[in-house]
Order: structure tokens, then C-alpha cells, then sequence
């Protein structure tokens, strides 16, 4: 106290000696205030610095944007957001976004959650982590910086990342709870309370970075209600087709701008009997989802499926799972050209390294197979819209991994391969003269 008394002794004798003090105290204050309020205003200015972004719409079996068909090549890089809640660790996304967009890819899909236990989103049923949600908001940003937009998932049906599971253990823990099962995820009136206050407390989120709410953000490509959804104990599916029905119809009076997809695997359920051959096996069709009459929904505005032969089917040599993909996805594209009247997007697709017999050439082979069935659907302008293989990441992230992720600058003939078919997809969209990246990337590859 005597050391500060002194201090401000001093100073009453330096302005009776010098009345200049009091200016300069006052530009010194001004300055402090300024670099207080507005310092972060280079970093919030270079991310709104990225390519102009319009919001992609849906005309018919396509998308478009900016009154162009657009045909999507991309990937799945799921942990995004739980990768830059520490700000150490954002540069390893960055450089995945980075890379998606040298190798020309236009979307990623990632998780927009992460529901109770480490580093969770939502700590609680309507509690949110600030630091969480500005990691969140960092790789929107940083998606528009690089020009990758994002497809968005909002809840998972698995365990991993809280899922249905902890909603339920939420609700059963308040004592609110009608059933233990996960499957009351979707029937249990509180939890779909919790779920509509999450999704509106998401869609409304104001980006601490670019300013911008989520829902008027066209880097959001489209929103994903549920990844992988099934409800076990209703294989008619009633239950989930009731619950799809609301929530879809709820995203849709918050946002009106972004387009919306379930998140189904593809199986084909009760509502169209003549299509369960196409399923991998009979129980594909008792598993509570339905593909033509969940997609069918109004506010949906693309179906999506996902492709895994080596998990569908045991015993089954390569080349009979390569045929079988050929044809799931024709069965697919072939009803939303005709049925559906709606995209269809493959929003995963990948190859397990643990096969007993695989090779590296039998991965580049099935996605060769995939986007050349996607290539010919757009030149023909048909519904199948786009594939995103599951899953990339970059060097050091081997705790994010699985038996299908792969560093895609590893693999040289997929990593090639990925690049064709954005510079094919490119051509048909008339983008590459348009994009400089494309020009320089596709210009070698004609």
C-alpha cells in the first residue's frame, strides 16, 4: 500500500509539473480502449476474407448453386470440432481443410456434437461449454476460409460422442425418463424437448468469429438430424418415421435456408417390400428405419445412404462386394429419379484395412466403382449428387482413426484418384475456369 501511495504521490507531482501529462494519459487511455474493443478485429476480418458463399439450394433430383447443377466430391473428417477446443491442436484442421481443398473436394461432413463426457458441447440437457462451442464456431470459420463447406450432423444414433444413449441417461437421471431404452430417444416426450432446445440453441448460435448465425451461414452446406439412425423396437417403423417427421418440420421453422438429410444407412424397410432384395440381408429391413418413406418426408430435401459391404456381409470375396455396391447405389439413385424426385447423396463409403484379404488396390478399385457411378449420374443431370468417403485426417491423428481412415496423401493411387474425379465433376459444372484452384489443379488432368 505504501509503494502504491508513493506512486501516486509522484505522479500528482508530475502533472503540476507538466499539464501535457493529462493528454497524453488520455490518448494512452483511448488507445488501450480501442486495442480492448476492436483487437480482434484482424482476426474476425481475414476469415470474412474467404470466397463468397452462396447458399446451396435444391431444384427437383438436383442442387444447385448460383443457378448451376452442382455435383459433390468429398469427405468425412468427424472430429473437427472435438480437434479445436485446444487452440494448439486447430492447425491440424486447418491443414485437413487445407488439403480437402487442394485435392478439389467441396464438402466435409463432421459432427456438430459431442453429448456429455470429455470436452462435451452440451455438458446437460441445455448447459453448453463455451469453449466448445467457440472450437465449433473456429472450424465453420475456418471452412470458409479454405472454401470447403460443411455438412452438419446433429446427433448420433451410436455411443460414441454421448449419442441417443446420454439423452436418455439425462432424462432417466432428472427422473423424468418413460423408458431405459435408448430407443425412447425418440418416443420419450422430454427427451425430444431436450433435443428441439439443442437443436435451436445450435441453428441460432452466433459465431464469435465471423458474426454470422449458424443458420444464415451458407457455409453449412446442409444439416444431418441423426447419423445412422435405427429404432430396434419398432422394426415397422412408426417411431422413428413420427419423430423424423417433427424434427425435420421443427429445423425447418428455425432455418429456412439450409437444406436438411436424415443421415439413413439406405436399408429399405416395410413401405416398399419388392426393394428388401436390394438390402445386404433380411435383417437390414427390421431395423426400425425405411428408406423410401423416411426419405418421402416433406422438409427432407435429399436422402442419403452409406455403403459398407465388408461390414454388411461375411465371406463374401471382393469382387461379389463390388458388384453388390454397383448395385445399391443404382437401386438408390434409380428411386429418387423416379420415386423420391430428390438428390441422393452417399455421405459414407469406405473399405476396411482389416479384411483378411485386403489390399490397397481394392480400396482405390471400390472407389473407383462409387464416383464413376456418381460421374455418369451427373452427366446424364441425375439424382445422384455426390459421395463422401469415410474418413480422412492428416499425420499425428491416430487416435481419431479407424480400420477406414487413411491420410490421403499416403495412399498416392486414392489420393490421385479422389483429384480426377473432382476435376471430372468440375468439368460437367463448367467450375473449372471459374475457380482458380480447379484451373491449376484440373489443368493437367484433362
Amino acid at each position: 500500500m505504501k509503494k502504491d501511495l508513493r506512486s501516486h504521490w509522484s505522479l500528482r507531482k508530475m502533472v503540476t509539473r507538466n499539464g501535457m501529462l493529462y493528454p497524453i494519459l488520455g490518448f494512452a487511455s483511448c488507445v488501450a480502449f480501442l486495442y480492448m474493443s476492436f483487437g480482434d478485429l484482424k482476426l474476425s476480418a481475414n476469415f470474412t476474407k474467404g470466397p463468397r458463399f452462396s447458399f446451396v439450394e435444391r431444384n427437383g433430383t438436383q442442387f444447385f448453386l448460383n443457378g448451376k447443377p452442382l455435383y459433390i466430391n468429398g469427405w468425412n473428417s468427424y472430429w473437427l470440432m472435438a480437434h479445436s477446443v485446444d487452440e494448439s491442436s486447430r492447425p491440424k484442421v486447418s491443414a485437413m481443410l487445407q488439403a480437402g481443398a487442394k485435392m478439389g473436394l467441396t464438402v466435409c461432413r463432421t459432427w456438430a456434437f459431442n453429448d456429455g463426457g470429455y470436452n462435451a458441447l452440451q455438458i446437460s440437457p441445455g448447459q453448453f461449454d463455451e469453449r466448445v462451442f467457440k472450437a465449433l464456431d473456429y472450424v465453420i470459420a475456418e471452412a470458409r476460409q479454405q472454401g470447403i463447406r460443411l455438412l452438419l450432423s446433429l446427433v448420433n444414433n451410436l455411443q460414441p460422442y454421448g449419442g441417443k444413449t446420454q439423452y436418455v441417461n439425462w432424462a432417466w437421471q432428472e427422473g423424468v425418463g418413460l423408458s431405459s431404452s435408448n430407443d425412447s430417444f425418440f418416443f420419450d416426450p422430454s427427451i425430444r424437448k431436450y433435443f428441439k432446445n439443442y437443436v435451436l440453441t445450435v441453428l441460432t448460435r452466433k459465431n464469435t468469429i465471423t458474426g454470422i448465425q449458424y443458420r444464415n451461414d451458407p457455409t453449412i452446406f446442409a444439416w444431418e438430424l441423426i447419423n445412422e439412425p435405427r429404432c430396434m423396437t419398432d422394426p415397422p417403423g412408426d417411431t422413428l418415421q413420427d419423430w423424423l417427421e417433427e424434427m425435420s418440420a421443427f429445423i425447418k421453422s428455425i432455418d429456412k435456408n439450409h437444406l436438411l438429410t436424415i443421415g439413413l444407412e439406405g436399408f429399405y424397410g416395410p413401405s416398399s417390400p419388392k426393394k428388401a432384395t436390394v438390402n445386404p440381408e433380411q435383417w437390414a429391413s427390421a431395423l426400425g428405419a425405411d428408406f423410401m418413406r423416411n426419405s418421402n418426408i416433406t422438409s427432407v430435401d435429399f436422402a442419403s445412404v452409406h455403403i459398407y459391404p465388408d461390414q454388411w456381409f461375411h465371406g463374401l470375396r471382393f469382387e461379389e462386394k463390388r458388384n453388390y455396391v454397383s448395385k445399391w447405389m443404382h437401386s438408390h439413385i434409380e428411386d429418387c429419379d423416379k420415386e423420391l424426385k430428390k438428390p441422393v447423396m452417399f455421405t459414407e463409403y469406405g473399405l476396411s484395412d482389416q479384411n483378411k484379404d485386403f489390399q490397397l488396390s481394392q480400396r482405390e478399385q471400390l472407389y473407383r466403382t462409387i464416383q464413376d457411378i456418381i460421374y455418369k449420374s451427373a452427366k446424364k443431370k441425375g439424382s445422384g449428387a455426390g459421395a463422401l468417403v469415410w474418413q480422412f485426417f492428416v499425420e499425428g491423428m491416430q487416435e481419431y482413426s479407424d480400420d477406414f481412415g487413411m491420410v490421403p496423401w499416403q495412399s498416392p493411387p486414392i489420393y490421385k484418384l479422389t483429384i480426377e474425379h473432382s476435376c471430372k465433376l468440375a468439368r460437367i459444372q463448367g467450375l473449372i475456369q471459374e475457380n482458380g484452384n480447379l484451373k491449376q489443379l484440373c489443368s493437367k488432368r484433362k
